[in-house]
Formats: structure tokens, C-alpha cells, sequence
């Protein structure tokens, strides 16, 4: 056995796949007699994660990753892209609809809100009137000279010196 310093692979994080080279050294550490533990323990893999993968070798002769079962994704790769990167779909994804061409679904709300992308309103942010541009200006100019004691009375401000 070897101890964790001498693995030749990176614990693995939940849900990622193990590559080609990784998937290849479990059957070539299968076919040199090691057990499932012994794999296990040299590549660093979970040994569910080597069981299936030897599974999967002796029942379908390949070790390549096979495709998810069940429906396919309804929104495609450009879909995703344009959410990622407009920030501002009104409540109807009518921005998505049209750039798209996507009837919006129950499925695809449902992909995007685990995108996270959730269709509401921005919050309005109130215009700067007049009157109050010109009492903001007002204050600005009246403590900029203010030192930092001024500023916070209650703290022990150390001197800075530049």
C-alpha cells in the first residue's frame, strides 16, 4: 500500500467524472490482479467509483463515459450563454423567447431559476433631484477638510503618516 503523499491522483470532489487516463489505469490496475480496495487506496478513487467502473468494463467491454439517461435538456449551450450574460430578462423571459426562438415552459423556468436567473423587476433606484445635487455638494464640500478623529469620534484612529 502507499501511503497519501505517493497517490498518482487527486481525491475526487462530488459528481465529476474521472477521465479516460483515470477510468484506464482502474482496468489496468484490475487486469495486474489488484482488488478493489488496493485501487482504490492507490488512485485515490472511492471504491464505488472503481467497482462501477470495472462493472461497466467486464458488461460493455469500454470504459468511455456513457451519456445521461433520460430527457434531454431543452435549453442548448446558446441559451444558457445568453442568460449568463443578460442580466436583464423581464419577467416573461421575452428577451430569451425571441433570441431563441424557445416557447418558455415550465422546463425551461425551471433551468433557469437553478441558473439563477429569476425573472423579476428591478428595483427602481429614485433620480438625484436637483435639490438634493445641490445639498449633497453642500456636505461634501463642508467636511472635506475633516480629519479622520472627525470622522470617527469613538474610535482610536492610529496616525498615518505619508
Amino acid at each position: 500500500m502507499q501511503t497519501a503523499s505517493t497517490n498518482i491522483c487527486e481525491r475526487m470532489g462530488r459528481s465529476q467524472e474521472l477521465s479516460e487516463f483515470k477510468r484506464g489505469a482502474v482496468i489496468g490496475c484490475h487486469l495486474c490482479n489488484k482488488s478493489i480496495r488496493e485501487i482504490s487506496l492507490l488512485l485515490n478513487i472511492p471504491r464505488s467509483t472503481v467497482s462501477g467502473i470495472i462493472t461497466q468494463w467486464k458488461q460493455l467491454g469500454i470504459t468511455a463515459i456513457q451519456p445521461p439517461s433520460g430527457r434531454p435538456r431543452k435549453m442548448t449551450e446558446r441559451g444558457q450563454r445568453i442568460v449568463r450574460r443578460s442580466r436583464q430578462l423581464s419577467a416573461e423571459f421575452k428577451d430569451l423567447q425571441t433570441s431563441c426562438d424557445l416557447q418558455i415552459s415550465t422546463t425551461v423556468r425551471r433551468e433557469l431559476h437553478g441558473m439563477g436567473s429569476h425573472g423579476h423587476a428591478a428595483a427602481s433606484k429614485p433620480y438625484i433631484t436637483k435639490c438634493n445635487e445641490k445639498h449633497q455638494m453642500q456636505w461634501c464640500k463642508a467636511l472635506c477638510h475633516w480629519t479622520l478623529e472627525q470622522y470617527f469620534p469613538d474610535c482610536i484612529v492610529p496616525s498615518i503618516k505619508f
